[in-house]
């Protein structure tokens, strides 16, 4: 067993293979091949002497051996991850800040964000990755991201029961809203009635994390008709323009959405609210992470959303 020849490229692949659960999966948030990753973990186990995953049709569990390696793994990492963050809020450095972030936060929030950094902060380089608001934690507390913009929807409660607590902004705090063809007879006022809601065509979010939270709205006392199922939200709005359906958006979504699409509220019935969260680990932000949490707050402002403390 000897590990003084195993990279740092070879632990942080380590480590988003334990923390995606596939090759696959850890491929896409590095950017980098699967055979590479693949390569990587085969050097780490050489190295180890003995198997840290156990490769299975669902995907790749920690064996014993894995989770000892990936304990030490996290804490060399973290030790390099906090270097370079005290060395880029040192004057004259520019800094790199990681940040994660759910598909609705990327359609309007996190463009009008960057671009604002690129007027005011242009040095400042921001990494950005995609991803469930569940993977999104895991990855903070891991120490892969700096930031991330999570979702939240009722009942309102933190986004894991870990220590410790994770520092947790409200962005945004909007009711959700519906899209519809502009040709439905729905369409034509400036709101519609959740009684009007009964026996309508809807296109559905999937049933497993955030996106079962999109779709259908929420308490019709009714067994909705789902015609589609996507988990994409632009996918959902071309099939809403096509006229297949209706679905549910966050509010945030309303200036993106395609032509032949009129989102609007719903009326005479609870109001569903969707928060948008920026989260962090609790220890005081380095200045490149203050910075682009500003811009991500001044952006929230720009799309109408209602700010909090």
């Amino acid at each position: 067993m000897d590990f003084t020849d195993v990279s740092l490229t070879a632990l942080r692949v380590f480590r988003a293979v334990a923390e995606q659960a596939t090759f696959t999966a850890a491929a896409a948030s590095l950017g980098y091949t699967q055979s590479a990753v693949s390569r990587q973990i085969a050097a780490i186990e050489r190295a180890a002497g003995t198997e840290l995953l156990e490769r299975r049709r669902d995907g790749a569990r920690l064996t014993p051996a894995g989770h000892v390696v990936l304990r030490r793994a996290r804490a060399v990492l973290d030790e390099i991850d906090a270097a370079a963050r005290e060395l880029s809020g040192l004057p004259g450095q520019a800094g790199t800040v990681r940040l994660g972030w759910f598909p609705s936060a990327g359609a309007v929030l996190l463009p009008g964000a960057l671009a604002r950094l690129r007027e005011t902060d242009p040095a400042l380089r921001v990494v950005t990755r995609e991803g469930s608001t569940p993977a999104l934690v895991r990855a903070l507390r891991a120490g892969s991201l700096d930031l991330a913009l999570l979702a939240s929807a009722p009942p309102f409660r933190p986004p894991d029961a870990e220590s410790p607590p994770l520092a947790l902004r409200t962005l945004s705090e909007r009711a959700l809203c519906l899209a519809l063809p502009a040709s439905h007879p729905l369409a034509r006022g400036e709101y519609v009635d959740v009684a009007d809601l009964r026996g309508q065509r809807w296109i559905a979010g999937s049933t497993s994390g955030e996106d079962r939270l999109m779709g259908v709205w929420p308490g019709l006392d009714e067994r909705p008709e789902i015609v589609h199922t996507a988990r994409d939200w632009l996918a959902k709005l071309h099939l809403v323009a096509a006229g297949f359906g209706l679905t549910t958006v966050p509010a945030v979504l309303a200036p993106a959405a395609p032509a032949g699409v009129r989102v609007l509220p719903v009326r005479g019935g609870p109001q569903e609210q969707r928060r948008l969260l920026l989260a962090r680990m609790p220890q005081p932000p380095t200045e490149p992470v203050a910075r682009l949490a500003a811009a991500l707050r001044a952006a929230a402002l720009d799309t109408g959303t209602v700010p909090h403390g």
